[in-house]
């Protein structure tokens, strides 16, 4: 597909392929896209906080500013939540860990090597 075609729309869903990413024009499962996300570094600190915010009273851990790509950020989160023996979940590059585990997660953040905050109240 041109950049022509991708700039004024292009191709949404194909019979053959399925749904069809609108950046790089490929079929979703073979979408390299996403795989290309630039890291933002920020300022180079992990913040650890707890919000309750829409959730209903429920307390969760936000942990922002984690430098790695999306597969990697995936990983993390999952090792995260079996340490702490709970659910989570990833949005917009920030890993939700249900409950408040903020001591456990900054601990478990600088043995990688990184500046870890504990943020917010």
């Amino acid at each position: 597909m041109s950049r022509k075609n991708r700039e004024s729309g292009g191709l949404v869903f194909s019979t053959e392929f399925g749904k069809m990413c609108t950046g790089c024009g490929e079929a979703v499962d073979r979408c390299c896209c996403k795989d290309n996300e630039t890291i933002d570094a920020g300022d180079g600190v992990v913040r650890v906080s707890r919000e309750t915010k829409g959730r209903k009273g429920k307390g969760v851990t936000l942990i922002t500013g984690v430098p790695l790509a999306a597969k990697e950020l995936k990983d993390l989160a999952k090792k995260l939540k079996q340490k702490c023996g709970v659910g989570g979940a990833i949005k917009d590059r920030v890993i939700e860990i249900q409950g408040d585990h903020r001591d456990l997660m900054v601990e478990e953040l600088k043995k990688h090597g990184w500046t870890v905050k504990k943020s917010g109240g």
